[in-house]
């Protein structure tokens, strides 16, 4: 049975394992910008859509280095 996804459809080069880990560190990162932009006091974390485009975005940065075929 596969699997459907919604925000990432695509695969994924690491597996879910990776996908888990870069979901966590997305939210880690959206508190941090969220930080630096003011939005956030130093002890509160992202919130659950902050933390979501967090792990958007370290998805696709992801796919984008690791996703592509390396020739050697």
């Amino acid at each position: 049975m596969r699997s459907r996804k919604l925000l990432m459809p695509g695969r994924d080069p690491g597996g879910w394992i990776i996908t888990i880990l870069l979901g966590i560190a997305g939210a880690f990162v959206a508190s941090l910008i969220g930080q630096s932009m003011g939005l956030y006091h130093m002890d509160e974390p992202a919130g659950w859509v902050a933390s979501v485009l967090g792990a958007i975005l370290l998805l696709a940065v992801y796919r984008w280095t690791w996703g592509r075929e390396r020739f050697t």
